[in-house]
């Protein structure tokens, strides 16, 4: 790791010391999480992939005090069918076992999305949209969101290996189901990764969440890992 690429990590470890110092404050409705995540993807034709990936959240703050116990993991599927070169469709389902940690329930999720990304300079944005069934043995929950993205290189205007990059997502999502008031979340969230080899990036990062923001606001923060293999 170069030395720059060593002061911009210590820089985006500096923010999310002064994220997770909101801990201290003891505010209420506030959980915070840790959640690692492994990734792998790989291609059936130039325009048809497959991604799996298995990621586990884990309590690190809540009802007001300081704890490390799971929460949940998921076992996840996207199939993902590229229409255009900046544009693809993607089919997805989710597995989150829950009941054996607390007192949540097993979950299916579906989801549908299309995606579409530009790049006129260093900077690649992007635009996803999303519905999802959250299926579970009490409701069905559909959900309805929007992501706005951008990344880009850290070192010069292409990615090499060794070098970093910057993620960062802005996302608004509508929740309602049957018998209850629609819900609405806002999600920001900053990520920070390496291109370790041509296939492998690892990522850390952060995510605020504001829950139900219109009648019962929850925040939420979770610490991100991930690591991303391409076969």
């Amino acid at each position: 790791m170069t030395i720059s690429s060593t002061s911009t990590l210590k820089g985006f470890l500096l923010i999310n010391i002064l994220l997770v110092s909101a801990i201290c404050s003891g505010q209420e409705n506030f959980t915070a999480y840790v959640q690692p995540a492994v990734a792998l993807n790989y291609n059936i034709t130039n325009t048809y992939s497959h991604n799996f990936s298995v990621q586990n959240r884990n309590y690190l703050y809540d009802n007001e005090s300081v704890q490390l116990t799971v929460r949940q993991i998921d076992i996840v599927h996207f199939s993902n069918l590229r229409i255009k070169d900046n544009q693809s469709l993607a089919f997805g389902i989710l597995y989150r076992f829950r009941e054996n940690f607390d007192d949540g329930t097993n979950e299916i999720r579906l989801t549908q999305q299309y995606n579409l990304q530009y790049k006129p300079n260093v900077i690649r944005y992007g635009h996803r949209l999303r519905t999802e069934q959250r299926i579970t043995s009490i409701k069905t929950t559909h959900r309805y969101r929007y992501r706005f993205s951008l990344d880009l290189p850290l070192q010069g205007e292409k990615l090499d290996v060794g070098e970093p990059y910057f993620v960062g997502n802005f996302e608004n999502l509508l929740s309602v189901a049957k018998e209850q008031r629609p819900q609405y979340d806002v999600r920001f969230t900053l990520n920070l990764g390496w291109k370790i080899t041509e296939k492998t990036k690892f990522q850390i990062g952060s995510e605020y969440r504001f829950e139900d923001y219109s009648q019962n606001l929850e925040q939420v923060l979770l610490l991100l890992s991930s690591l991303n293999i391409s076969l």
